[in-house]
């Protein structure tokens, strides 16, 4: 695997893009069962339009077995039946085209189920270098020293702790255990360690053919989408895939021969990445990159008010739009100054509101009459907005909502930020003509 940096400059249609996070088990219902689906988003098109959207990016609709809300895919090639038909997000992406919409697929290459057939197989079959794992005589994890030995049993539940980096035991006849790359139900896929070790054969080096062929499958998986009329993909987690990777490095080379072909076979399309890192994201070969709150201070000081769903690691420094006025905006203008070093001429930076992860704009003592401001800035700086569905309305990040296919993540409540769009004053605000108590939340 060679590094190729991105040379290629994005399409110009991705300079001029708003983009729009739907969560679709959460957007609209067209039939009924308190679940969003693909003819629910495609009913509220002309809205999107109206709005100004030419980008929509759907979180994962392929089929699942929803412990991570859609993130543990059992089939990359399938849509879930609870969203509808393959048939139905082709006939989306050419209704949405027809209005100057592009739509962005949500992409999980980093792990997947542990019911995924793949899986299933590699659990019982010793020779298979599909994920990665442990020949059953120790399990330390060189890239920090820890050993998880202690019997602990990762296996089990739905949501909860996160086990990223953790050894699970195997399920299946194969001894030994596999490396989670989340939760403890979704087992990393083998894209190679960047430090391989002789005393480890399960750290197999980038190049070698597990490896290879899980970048073949990744580029099999992009392209039948692609085919079909995608735009191209938010791309979940894009800085796992290769482990050991102090500096991103092997990562980076992976994702440089992904744009590579990406440019040779579908020059209109792109990439952008959950990376959290633009400066490092864009020279890989990512189109843009979003700033994140889980990974640096640069978007917690712009809208983190460490209300929500919020982890204690991030701290509790006020921001910039608080109605407190006590932030500053200096942190984040000096993240963006180097981000911009980095990408300018070769991608962009992304600022959303929000995502399905944390905290929504209107959260905490921050009202929805206080957000005139925040999207004044959004919409006029110099980089890419995202808006998460219902953000330009309003919505609140709502607190003590009950646990949904794992969206509590420890002491994060993402399911706060999950809940229906609020589309009238009809019943249910007219996301779904469900009973109430059938909705997904």
């Amino acid at each position: 695997m060679s590094v190729t940096s991105a040379g290629s400059p994005p399409p110009d249609w991705l300079r001029e893009a708003v983009i729009y996070q739907v969560y679709p088990q959460s957007f609209a219902d067209s039939d009924g069962d308190g679940i969003g689906d693909l003819n629910g988003i495609r009913s509220r098109l002309d809205y999107l339009a109206w709005l100004g959207v030419n980008v929509l990016w759907i979180s994962p609709c392929f089929a699942s077995t929803f412990r991570d809300g859609g993130y543990d895919v059992t089939d990359y090639l399938a849509i879930d039946p609870r969203y509808g038909t393959e048939e139905d997000l082709v006939a989306l992406f050419g209704e949405a085209r027809d209005r100057g919409i592009r739509v962005l697929l949500d992409l999980v290459p980093g792990h997947t189920s542990d019911r995924h057939p793949w899986f299933l197989a590699s659990a019982d079959d010793p020779a298979c270098d599909r994920y990665i794992w442990t020949d059953g005589t120790e399990w330390t994890d060189w890239a920090d020293g820890t050993d998880w030995t202690d019997g602990t049993d990762w296996t089990n539940g739905t949501g909860g702790e996160a086990a990223a980096g953790k050894w699970v035991a195997s399920p299946g006849a194969r001894p030994g255990r596999y490396l989670a790359n989340f939760y403890s139900f979704q087992p990393a896929l083998n894209y190679g360690y960047a430090r391989p070790h002789p005393d480890e054969p399960w750290r197999q080096g980038p190049d070698a053919p597990g490896p290879r062929a899980n970048r073949a499958a990744l580029r099999e998986t992009m392209a039948y989408w692609l085919e079909r009329g995608a735009a191209g993909f938010r791309v979940d987690m894009a800085f796992s895939l290769v482990k050991d990777d102090p500096d991103r490095s092997a990562t980076a080379a992976l994702w440089g021969e992904m744009r590579a072909w990406l440019d040779q076979e579908y020059p209109d399309r792109v990439l952008i990445s959950e990376w959290g890192d633009p400066a490092t994201a864009v020279p890989a070969g990512i189109h843009a990159d979003f700033f994140l709150h889980f990974v640096g201070p640069a978007l917690r000081s712009l809208w983190g008010n460490a209300q929500g769903s919020h982890a204690p690691a991030w701290g509790q420094d006020p921001c910039f739009f608080a109605p407190e006025g006590q932030g500053s905006m200096t942190l984040f203008a000096e993240h963006w100054r180097q981000a911009h070093r980095a990408t300018a001429g070769r991608g962009f930076a992304i600022v959303p509101t929000a995502n399905h992860d944390f905290s929504r704009l209107a959260c905490g003592t921050r009202t929805a009459a206080m957000l005139a401001p925040a999207f004044t800035f959004l919409l006029t700086w110099p980089t890419l907005p995202a808006i998460y569905y219902g953000d330009e309305i309003g919505m609140r990040y709502v607190p003590d909502t009950k646990d949904v296919e794992g969206a509590q993540l420890g002491p994060e409540a993402r399911q706060g930020s999950r809940t229906p769009m609020q589309w009238d004053r009809t019943a249910n605000a007219g996301f779904s003509t469900a009973p109430a108590d059938s909705l997904y939340l």
